[in-house]
């Protein structure tokens, strides 16, 4: 028969087995919800639709959380199922599951910030998306160049955006896609450019198209600001007399290269892009001008020169006949031979 000694030991040793269980169990508790560890960032890719479990085992098998369940836990407590949003993070593996889950219902994902200097064209954009982690190079080139038309915007779009893409400095999530990073260039076009300057396209005589090309070819012509409206009237009086606008630019563009000096082999390149052979404006526009140039394409300076030549300086010579191009030519030859050594 059990003494009254022997059942108090019992009980005794029962609660003490009880209390160690619990100890243990609230330290595997709070175990589990300390950051993993000291570490650098991490980028990771939440897609839409990824559950809060689904999350959680990714990110302990990238080694951000102890465990999965633990982050489900941290969502499901602070009410955040079903707010977690898709995106691409910086994480941390020194942050706790609490810190991360809030992160995720924040929407605060990784972003970066994205230069577009004047005078890019496609190919240049498209590389430096994928070098900022915005997009994948290929696919943005196939979006821009193949399926511009299915963009949003309240002037018609072509199929190759070339000189649609506003040069500007974007704020764009990590991994938001080709298709978003376009249109937002696309937006600020409508926005800074085809809304502000409506009127004066419209009574210019030329489409958006045609401006956004004329413009163009000054972005990649002009070197000094005071050049761009001079420019900008050379092409309008050489189109009003029917002449080939003869741009180097355009050659290069035609090459698909960039170099110095144009070649007299270069000029003959079969493209509807040399205007050294083919008359009026280029099918379209040979870069993405920014906004000083578009203003210059339809506010050419009031002159009648016809002819231009660059000087070693980056500025050009204006010129209204052949024979004083001819002349240009000569000086600028003669000002480039004084300058190499």
């Amino acid at each position: 028969m059990e003494t009254p000694n022997g059942r108090r030991r019992g009980l005794l040793a029962a609660v003490v087995i009880a209390v160690l269980f619990l100890l243990a169990a609230g330290a595997w508790l709070w175990w589990q919800f300390q950051p993993v560890g000291k570490g650098g960032l991490r980028l990771v890719r939440i897609t839409p639709g990824m559950s809060a479990r689904q999350i959680g085992q990714k990110l302990q098998s990238q080694g951000l959380v102890r465990s999965a369940l633990a982050f489900e836990w941290a969502v499901r407590l602070r009410g955040w199922s079903g707010q977690l949003q898709p995106g691409t993070y910086e994480l941390r593996p020194s942050m706790s599951p609490w810190q991360v889950a809030q992160m995720l219902a924040e929407g605060r994902v990784a972003t970066s910030w994205v230069t577009i200097p004047e005078g890019y064209t496609v190919r240049q954009i498209a590389q430096l998306m994928e070098e900022r982690g915005v997009a994948s190079a290929q696919e943005f080139l196939r979006l821009a160049t193949e399926e511009g038309d299915t963009f949003r915007a309240s002037f018609p779009l072509p199929k190759n955006l070339e000189g649609y893409l506003f040069p500007n400095t974007y704020r764009l999530p990590r991994g938001t896609g080709a298709r978003a990073a376009i249109q937002a260039m696309v937006s600020l076009l409508e926005r800074e450019v085809y809304q502000k300057y409506r009127d004066e396209i419209e009574r210019s005589g030329f489409t958006f198209h045609q401006i956004l090309t004329i413009a163009s070819m000054i972005e990649r012509e002009a070197k000094v600001p005071q050049d761009r409206a001079l420019i900008s009237a050379v092409i309008r009086n050489r189109l009003k007399r029917g002449m080939r606008l003869e741009i180097d630019a355009t050659v290069l563009y035609a090459l698909g290269t960039h170099k110095s000096r144009v070649l007299y082999r270069d000029l003959e390149v079969d493209s509807d892009y040399n205007t050294y052979r083919r008359k009026g404006l280029p099918p379209g526009p040979i870069a993405n001008p920014g906004a000083a140039c578009i203003e210059a394409a339809l506010r050419p300076a009031e002159v009648d020169y016809l002819y231009y030549v660059a000087r070693p300086d980056g500025s050009h010579i204006f010129t209204r006949t052949l024979q004083e191009h001819r002349v240009a030519i000569a000086r600028a030859r003669a000002e480039r031979s004084q300058e190499t050594p």
